[in-house]
């Protein structure tokens, strides 16, 4: 099976290492660290030679898909799948209804894991998955392909996987980033629960500012999060 990769950032490069004994992964990004691809155990190539292939999975910024699914939308086969690793679900599954051909499935997933948490396996991390439009047979032969790789396969709406991750994922970004600019840092006499709070900074140091961006920004839910964490914050100052 042959596999295209549009966008060989973290996410891409990882996804090309753990799949790239399973397919003949095709790799694409707009300044290709050919070497970097090899070494992997991928092909680099053009973006027609991507999405050519019979699965194409998009792993660019959420700022850049439109753009991305508008070149790519008349290079991808009729009966191949095109799938999204975006960390949020309703802004990504519109963009791909809206403009790829009907003749192409489209599945909407989430690897509720990264570089740094799933740098030596990928065993128990959690995927998120939904068929947006895939035949049954399709969608039953992905599942396995990702079960196989020892992840945990979570199905959820677009909606619901959206409203969650205001809280599971935004949430944990939103308090660590303060706690960048806080200034954060060990103190030699760290109580265990500064140490939780230390690990939060440390999960998401690593990612890109345009990532935090996207996920609220795309994120429906995310600005009544934000709302409620800081009138909760001020509750709790008040009371003091």
């Amino acid at each position: 099976m042959k596999v295209g990769v549009v966008g060989f950032g973290r996410i891409g490069r990882l996804l090309t290492r753990y799949f790239a004994k399973d397919a003949d992964i095709l790799v694409y990004d707009t300044r290709l660290d050919a070497r970097a691809v090899r070494a992997l155990g991928a092909r680099p190539a053009t973006l027609a030679e991507a999405c050519a292939a019979d699965a194409v999975v998009l792993c660019v910024p959420m700022a850049a898909f439109e753009g991305v699914v508008r070149r790519i939308r008349g290079l991808v086969r009729p009966g191949a799948v095109v799938a999204d690793v975006c960390s949020l679900k309703e802004h990504p599954v519109r963009v791909m209804k809206r403009l790829l051909p009907r003749s192409v499935h489209i599945l909407a997933t989430h690897p509720n894991f990264g570089p740094d948490s799933a740098a030596e396996t990928l065993q128990g991390r959690k995927l998120v998955v939904w068929p947006v439009r895939m035949p049954r047979a399709a969608y039953a032969a992905a599942k396995r392909a990702f079960t196989c790789k020892g992840l945990d396969v979570v199905e959820l709406s677009p909606r619901d996987h959206d409203r969650r991750m205001a809280s599971s994922l935004v949430l944990t970004h939103f308090i660590g980033r303060g706690l960048v600019a806080y200034g954060a840092k060990p103190t030699g006499v760290d109580t265990e629960g500064y140490k939780r709070l230390l690990r939060i900074l440390e999960t998401v140091q690593n990612d890109s500012w345009q990532l935090f961006k996207d996920m609220n920004r795309y994120n429906a839910y995310a600005a009544p999060m934000r709302r409620r964490l800081f009138k909760s914050l001020k509750a709790v100052e008040g009371r003091l």
